[in-house]
């Protein structure tokens, strides 16, 4: 059963909230039921017994405040979330939602400004704002239904709609149960590779000393490494022949000022990004809560909100601390993309090479290449378009050994080059080349088109056959982490259902294909099998019987930074 929530004004003038009860199309299946908005907690605890998905217009809208009277919802559909996905995909292009002219569906819900709410740390500042005006929850449902019922495989793309939603539901529950954060551990380790903290306007000491460094290895009192312009010129100046400041393009050089400039870049991007104002701006009572944004990339990756939750560095995760008599159960996936390649390919000859093995390890064994090393530069520039250099080097002998791997990732560059869209294995669909592209494409068409046209074209085609590339592979392996973050939730709940979700186990942090579980001490060895567990689930979920393994390495510490020591 469905049951959707929509908002709109009582008689009275009072914010009301309406119920209605909807099959598998979303037929209504009786009246709708008009309850106060106080009492909506209540009602979703009472009906979540019969297990309904609930049907609303935004997760981010209407879960905080269930949260908030600790009512956990084990299902949903998140109608804007879905939307987005139906709307561009090239497996419901002839529906009628997706033939519809743009509407408020097609826009990002509309959020509290900053200011509105007492503190960035309640849930409240990402909730939406009422709007009485909102469009119809159950009439948007069912053209959701019947433009999947119209596609070729409507199960897959039920499945994908069904894991986007269930994100949404994890993220609001990670930034309600916060990743444990000890403030005083990182102002220890800000101290340790950064000096005290100074005062505003003013470096710390480390990075002052640096920057005499750098000044006296170039012979420039004034220059200044906070200004990438500047930086350039005292560099030229001192014959480093560079046209930018990024990394890897210093460390091409040889010359004194290198390692103490590397060092003080590396510094200064841990200041800024997680130093003393980060800590002071994003952690209260023992918790970093951050904000994600399922589906905030175009391959159906997770985006962030502020905080940076997906850069979280290795220098700071010693400040990850678990609470006393709890423990984090950490677990990524190991060559997740690589594996995902595999299974959509029906490459059984790389399939047998990851079998119970690092799958690098299996390619070297194979014969396919020397080195473990150069096993993923290759993997790597296959699944990312790198043609030249190292990686070109390797590709052929890898076409050799796993010919419908590498043909499979060709294809979808091809299809790129071409203008054409590709979709990943449960249907989100990559979006149409930029109405520059395709005029770039056009000039390089018509005769007389001189060389620089050609060579214009030539390389925007190149580049969007490298993104759908490899937007086939990340976007399924995003499917595959959502796929594998649901199944644990709902294993994580099935080990305590009476208890509160912030005192059983539950998921705090997600990185792409890594996951944190918080969880008391005494059952983190339950955990690390129900991690596991969840992860075969998602492969067979997702590819059946194909022979592909996705193992997930598992470690049980007291401190993030400790999981891959």
């Amino acid at each position: 059963m469905h049951i959707a929530v929509g908002a709109a004004t009582g008689d009275a003038g009072d914010e009301v909230v309406t119920l209605t009860e909807l099959d598998e199309t979303g037929g209504l299946l009786g009246r709708p039921e008009a309850i106060p908005r106080a009492r909506l907690p209540h009602e979703i605890a009472r009906r979540e017994k019969q297990s309904p998905r609930w049907v609303w217009d935004d997760t981010r809208r209407w879960y905080p405040a269930l949260l908030d009277n600790d009512v956990v919802v084990e299902r949903c559909i998140d109608l804007r979330l879905c939307h987005a996905i139906l709307r561009n995909a090239a497996a419901t292009a002839a529906s009628e939602l997706a033939l519809a002219s743009t509407s408020s569906w097609d826009a990002p819900g509309a959020w509290a400004a900053p200011g509105e709410t007492d503190t960035l740390f309640e849930l409240g500042v990402q909730r939406a704002l009422h709007d009485a005006t909102q469009p119809d929850p159950v009439e948007e449902f069912q053209l959701q239904r019947a433009a999947v019922a119209g596609a070729p495989d409507p199960n897959r793309l039920a499945l994908l709609l069904a894991a986007e939603s269930a994100g949404s539901l994890i993220a609001i529950e990670m930034q309600f149960a916060g990743l444990p954060w000890n403030a005083s551990r990182h102002n220890e380790l800000l101290v340790e590779l950064l000096g005290e903290r100074p005062q505003p306007g003013h470096r710390p000491a480390r990075m002052h000393e640096l920057l005499l460094e750098i000044r006296a290895a170039i012979d420039d009192p004034t220059a200044n490494p906070d200004s990438p312009v500047e930086l350039v010129k005292s560099l030229r100046r001192a014959g480093v022949d560079v046209s930018s400041t990024s990394r890897w393009e210093l460390a091409r050089h040889e010359h004194p000022v290198i390692e103490p400039l590397l060092a003080y870049k590396k510094l200064s991007r841990l200041l800024s990004a997680n130093g003393w104002n980060w800590i002071d701006t994003w952690v209260e009572d023992g918790r970093f809560r951050p904000v994600y944004v399922p589906g905030g990339v175009v391959t159906g990756r997770w985006a962030a909100d502020g905080g940076g939750a997906l850069q979280l560095p290795h220098q700071v995760r010693g400040a990850v601390v678990a609470d006393p008599g709890w423990m984090f159960v950490v677990a990524d996936a190991a060559q997740l993309e690589p594996r995902i390649l595999t299974a959509m390919s029906g490459d059984r000859a790389m399939a047998l090479a990851g079998r119970d093995r690092d799958l690098y390890d299996g390619i070297v064994a194979s014969g396919a290449v020397d080195t473990r090393a150069a096993a993923k530069v290759g993997m790597l520039g296959a699944m990312y378009g790198a043609t030249t250099g190292k990686s070109g080097r390797m590709l052929p002998r890898l076409a050799r050994s796993y010919p419908d791997a590498i043909r499979f990732v060709e294809e979808a560059a091809r299809l790129g080059e071409s203008g054409a869209v590709v979709s990943t294995h449960l249907g989100r669909t990559s979006p149409n080349p930029s109405p520059e592209w395709r005029e770039a494409q056009f000039d390089a068409q018509q005769e007389g088109a001189g060389e620089a046209v050609q060579t214009r074209a030539k390389t925007a085609r190149r580049s969007w056959g490298r993104f759908t590339r490899n937007f086939v592979v990340q976007g399924t392996a995003a499917e595959w982490a959502l796929s594998w973050m649901a199944g644990l939730r709902r294993r994580l709940t099935l080990l305590s259902p009476e208890v509160p979700l912030r005192a059983r186990p539950h998921l705090v942090f997600f990185l792409h294909d890594e996951i944190v579980v918080h969880t008391p001490a005494g059952q983190a060895d339950v955990v690390a099998a129900e991690v596991r567990a969840a992860a075969e689930d998602a492969g067979r979920l997702l590819f059946g019987a194909a022979p592909v393994q996705f193992p997930v390495s598992v470690a049980i510490v007291d401190s993030y930074d400790k999981a891959k020591a």
